[in-house]
């Protein structure tokens, strides 16, 4: 099965680095700035010469340490006793970690050679960097029964990435779900959110936060699609709702006002829960055939197996709502079909007789139920752009009913309208963003991933061109 490149993690090789064991320092410097190889490290290696200088110079500063400052390489091989006794703190980090990589290195007489991962793509880059230092970067085979490292892709400066590697890391055979989740998560959160006026708010809080200001907040820089798109989502749910700072009648209500007809809300957000999770489901059949094969794929629960069965009870569901006997009788095939694979593969795993079907028959029914519980749990969507929709349309009229007091009515709901716009935005996007994330973590990606796989560390050393600069800093 051909993985489509959009929708998978960053193609990885298998590779080593060989070079004249005196050029060996010089090659690894190379790889540091280039910053696209995890290599391999020594498990039992000790502290080499820089290691311990090290670790002398932050003795010296007491039982807490001064700031030392990033790792940084020099181009040639700098006196380790001088970057003591100047406080070359940076350095000696940078060394240190040099020693870490070079003693794993593996030597026949005058070669060396270290193996490691690189992105295919970067491997002629890295290759070229190598052959100006007398070496090379040869590609091997992916050793049998070893999972590649996996780097997630990233489109330009808009990623989604964060919410994937925060619930965990996909194996390397795993589809790569970054932009259908962050699309997904930002549609949950406007549907409970929905407003035009705080949508744009939040817009101009991730310009903000794009451009890094305030300052104080630039380590939360990279999570700036998110709020974005959670803007835009809101906005285009406030539209929707006809909402703009609540019920203020500056717009028409081109679908439903939510608490006007919270039925209509309380049912589509279930149904959008019922697509998304058969889209979970779709995406999390395609990683068990790619992790473990088909024979693992068709009978695991959260493979083929589950997929027929959710589709089949979503339809059989779906035709006794529209009252469609046919669609009912339809439906009951891939159900069927479905639990009788999960059942075969449940038992499979059991130590079989009356035990293991007693197993399979307690497992199968937390399948069923799980499936209508998970498929209900969107409903909090509703729930809590109703009481979004609420707090709105209360300061808005607490406003309306204070402006028409004179000046000191005037003045209250300016504060008023101040005060509630600030608690909506702070108040209700945190828990629109917490449910979100609940249900993107505990509805969606539990069907996509069984197993993690194991982030790509590449290794990224800066190197200063002259270390005698920084010595006199």
């Amino acid at each position: 099965m051909r993985r489509p490149e959009p929708m998978t993690p960053v193609r990885m090789r298998r590779v080593a680095v060989v070079v004249p064991g005196a050029a060996l320092r010089d090659a690894l410097v190379r790889i540091a700035e280039a910053g696209c190889v995890e290599l391999d490290r020594a498990e039992d290696a000790g502290p080499g010469p820089a290691a311990l200088r090290l670790r002398r110079l932050r003795a010296r500063a007491g039982p807490v340490p001064a700031e030392t400052g990033p790792a940084v390489l020099a181009g040639a091989a700098p006196d380790l006793d001088r970057l003591e006794r100047r406080d070359g703190a940076g350095l000696l980090t940078g060394e240190a970690q040099l020693e870490e990589r070079a003693g794993a290195a593996v030597r026949r007489g005058d070669v060396a050679a270290l193996a490691g991962w690189c992105p295919a793509a970067r491997v002629p880059h890295v290759a070229e960097r190598l052959a100006a230092a007398g070496g090379a970067l040869v590609p091997l085979p992916t050793p049998r029964g070893t999972d590649p490292p996996v780097l997630l892709r990233r489109s330009g400066r808009v990623s989604f990435t964060p919410l994937v590697t925060t619930y965990g890391t996909p194996r390397y055979a795993d589809l790569d779900p970054s932009w259908p989740a962050g699309l997904a998560y930002v549609a949950m959160f406007g549907i409970m959110f929905g407003d035009v006026g705080h949508g744009a708010l939040l817009l101009l809080g991730a310009v903000a936060l794009r451009l890094g200001r305030p300052r104080r907040l630039v380590p939360l820089r990279r999570l700036w699609p998110f709020f974005a798109g959670a803007g835009i989502a809101s906005m285009l749910a406030g539209a929707a709702y006809g909402e703009f700072f609540g019920p203020t009648g500056l717009l028409p209500v081109l679908w439903l006002a939510p608490l006007e007809s919270p039925a209509r809300l309380l049912a589509a957000a279930v149904v959008l829960g019922a697509v998304l999770l058969a889209l979970a489901h779709a995406a999390g059949a395609v990683n068990r055939v790619r992790e473990d094969g088909w024979a693992a794929g068709l009978s695991a629960a959260s493979g083929c197996a589950g997929l027929l069965f959710y589709l089949g009870l979503v339809l059989a569901v779906a035709g006794l709502l529209l009252g469609v006997p046919a669609l009912v009788a339809g439906a009951a095939a891939p159900a069927v079909a479905g639990l009788a694979l999960l059942a075969s593969g449940l038992f499979r795993a059991t130590a079989g007789g009356g035990a293991g079907v007693a197993e399979t028959a307690v497992r199968l029914f937390d399948v069923v139920v799980r499936a209508g519980t998970n498929t209900l749990s969107f409903a909090r969507l509703a729930a809590f752009g109703l009481t979004h929709a609420a707090l709105a349309d209360l300061v808005w009229r607490g406003t309306t009913a204070l402006a028409g007091r004179g000046t000191a009515g005037a003045a209250g709901a300016v504060v008023l309208f101040a005060a509630g716009t600030a608690v909506s935005l702070g108040l209700e996007a945190l828990v629109a963003g917490v449910q979100a994330l609940r249900l993107a973590f505990y509805e969606l990606f539990s069907r996509l991933f069984e197993t993690e796989g194991r982030p790509f560390r590449p290794w990224h050393v800066p190197v200063a061109e002259r270390a005698e600069t920084l010595l006199r800093r």
